[in-house]
């Protein structure tokens, strides 16, 4: 199974692997088991309906000059070499240029933990072990955490090569998809102004920082209240209650002096500390 393929999960039942694979190190054959990290189905998710017909509307592929439905036995995928100019293949040309996909992920080194930046992450994958593999699995996760150390490897899967780092993580190991380097992106294309920070602007952020810190991240602070709120109002919808726009607070008047805004900060952060967090976007 491709690594972007995550499979929903019913809340409640124990999590169920979404593919198969081998870690190998050395000699060390290790079978293991990946599993989601996330739970997808716990989002909110909106279909397309016909208002006239309560009906879901189905996608449908047309022609880009003649607007003509396609059926499904008609595509054949293209690469565009050029503007409106493609070369297409067929499957079996697909199948030739894709890379074997042997299902194994074959460790080539290991490298200090510290070293790998955040930018590289691109999505998790929870490793089990499968049967006959618990010694080799639990000899490879202890001694990673005691050397503080990442394995890098290569998997070969559906026709892909993805480059990947496994971890330890509690007395288990965790997989993570890593961006190619050509893949990410320079910080130098985001364009920045110039600024100059006084001492007393920067006094009054560390003291904000120090006043809001904690001493661990505590994931069980922060709840999706946005997704909340929209699955209280679908509820009330199927009960059939009409529903209308809440009247919305005007916004307060934004402080445009930093000294100003920090000192203001600084009255705020112990109360919002102690205020249940809502996480980013909704749904």
């Amino acid at each position: 199974m491709d690594l972007g393929i995550i499979c929903l999960y019913v809340i409640g039942m124990s999590a169920r692997p979404i593919s198969a694979s081998t870690v190998s190190f050395g000699l060390v054959s290790l079978p293991v088991k990946l599993y989601s990290t996330g739970q997808s189905s716990a989002k909110v998710r909106f279909n397309w309906i016909n208002r006239d017909t309560g009906s879901r509307v189905k996608y449908q592929y047309v022609d880009g000059q003649s607007g003509e439905p396609v059926e499904r036995d008609r595509l054949v995928k293209g690469f565009e070499f050029a503007k409106n100019q493609y070369v297409t293949f067929e499957p079996d040309e697909l199948k030739a240029i894709e890379a074997q996909s042997t299902e194994m992920i074959e460790i080539t080194e290991f490298v200090p933990a510290r070293d790998i930046d955040r930018i590289y992450l691109e999505r998790a994958y929870y490793l089990g072990p499968a049967r006959g593999g618990a010694r080799a699995y639990r000899l490879l996760s202890v001694a990673l955490r005691e050397m503080e150390r990442v394995a890098i490897a290569r998997y070969s899967a559906r026709g892909k090569q993805r480059l990947v780092m496994i971890r330890p993580l509690d007395d288990g190991l965790i997989l993570e998809q890593l961006y190619y380097p050509d893949e990410v992106r320079s910080f130098d294309e985001v364009p920045l102004e110039g600024g100059e920070v006084s001492d007393a602007e920067l006094a009054l952020a560390k003291q904000f920082i120090e006043q809001a810190a904690s001493e661990a991240f505590d994931p069980g602070r922060y709840r999706d209240e946005v997704k909340e709120r929209v699955q209280a109002l679908i509820d009330r919808k199927i009960e059939g209650e009409q529903i209308t726009l809440a009247p919305q607070d005007e916004p307060e008047t934004k402080i445009i002096d930093l000294m100003e805004a920090l000192k203001a900060s600084l009255g705020s952060a112990g109360e919002a500390k102690d205020e249940p967090r809502v996480a980013a976007g909704g749904g």
